[in-house]
């Protein structure tokens, strides 16, 4: 019995399919051949990936006619930067792409936002087909059509939005994630249920250690259920002019830590968005929308899970809340001078809002780092 499921992202003429299930990557080749091209592609991808993956990718598409080079990058997120997206398109225009061709992006959200950026300044765009291998990848970067590169300034400042062609989530690459990684990923998972589904996040109270422990079936139902939220809300608003906000819950706090964390491994970005989860439901209850109850019920489902919940569990020294605070302001949710926050009424049901007085964030901060540094 396939354990396969598609989740269909319906754009009118800019509409793709994302398959989900495990042992896909074999496959490949019989997914991508009907886009059509030269029956050749060419494929991005980092060290990490590439050496465990890349020769079944290209098994996998030769078995279809379909010839393949590679450009592997290093990993991590400093390759999301402006020297990455010149040598990838450079590479790209060498190897001849053509507006029919396609792109392969093979690797976690930094691989998938980078390609897709470079698949979309390339001759005006060209089709691009992203096959996520991190979890937090198939459930959230690889979906929407969401591209970009970091700037000095902040992160994913500079981009476009692309819609892939098609999404492969091969769920049986999720077994040669480290723990903290896909721990990293499932940040963004919870986060769905926060936002909109509180029958989800009781499932996932339920069955994510299962999951995490490598339960297929139950990874299969999570990407699908994450990726259909998604699907549903970029539906709706594609360019993030409204609801699609709501997908950044806990992200404003998320990426002033990544900022004070300096985009390093002290930090990863999923374990941002469980932290920024956590501090948003902290603040929501401080202001009275939701019961105390809820962020106490968000902590300890991370807890048991074995992930980062608060500042405390982020190595390292951070600044003052009034310097975490202007981290914030930096945050592209910022709208005419005021922070957006995405908020909760309670567990499922997210709001967005500029109406969030600053002393109320610090001293949701204040008390955060105070925990901090009584643990030492």
């Amino acid at each position: 019995m396939s354990l396969t499921q598609t989740v269909h992202v319906d754009l009118a003429e800019r509409a793709y399919d994302i398959h989900i299930g495990p042992d896909l990557l074999p496959q490949v080749g019989a997914y991508v051949a009907p886009l059509g091209g030269r029956g050749h592609v060419c494929i991005l991808t980092d060290a990490t990936v590439a050496g465990l993956h890349l020769e079944a990718l290209k098994a996998g598409l030769a078995q279809a006619g379909i010839g393949s080079d590679a450009l592997i990058l290093p990993p991590g997120e400093a390759t999301k930067s402006w020297s990455a997206l010149e040598q990838s398109v450079e590479w790209l225009l060498s190897q001849k792409v053509e507006r029919g061709d396609v792109v392969i992006a093979f690797g976690g959200g930094v691989i998938g936002d980078l390609a897709g950026f470079a698949a979309a300044v390339l001759r005006r765009g060209v089709r691009f087909v992203q096959i996520p291998t991190s979890l937090l990848a198939q459930v959230d970067s690889s979906v929407g059509g969401k591209t970009g590169i970091n700037s000095p300034h902040g992160k994913n400042l500079v981009g476009a939005f692309h819609q892939p062609s098609l999404v492969l989530a091969d769920t049986a690459l999720l077994g040669t994630l480290r723990p903290r990684d896909f721990l990293a990923g499932y940040g963004e998972v919870v986060k769905y249920g926060l936002l909109g589904d509180a029958a989800f996040f009781e499932w996932l109270e339920e069955q994510g250690p299962a999951l995490a422990a490598g339960d297929m079936v139950a990874r299969v139902q999570a990407v699908t259920r994450s990726c259909q939220m998604k699907a549903d809300i970029v539906q709706r608003d594609e360019t993030e002019q409204g609801d699609r906000a709501l997908l950044n819950l806990g992200h404003t706090f998320c990426h002033a830590l990544e900022a004070a964390t300096g985009y390093s491994d002290r930090l990863l970005h999923g374990e941002g968005v469980a932290v920024g989860c956590a501090l948003a439901f902290e603040l929501s209850a401080r202001m009275g929308l939701c019961s105390q109850e809820d962020p106490s019920r968000v902590r300890a489902h991370m807890r048991q899970m074995g992930m980062k919940v608060d500042m405390a569990d982020i190595d390292g020294g951070l600044p003052d809340a009034e310097g975490l605070l202007a981290l914030m302001a930096q945050d592209k949710k910022v709208l005419d001078g005021k922070l957006r926050f995405i908020l909760a009424r309670g567990i499922g049901d997210a709001f967005i809002t500029s109406d969030v007085p600053s002393d109320a964030v610090l001293g949701v901060l204040q008390d955060a780092l105070e925990l901090k540094a009584s643990r030492g």
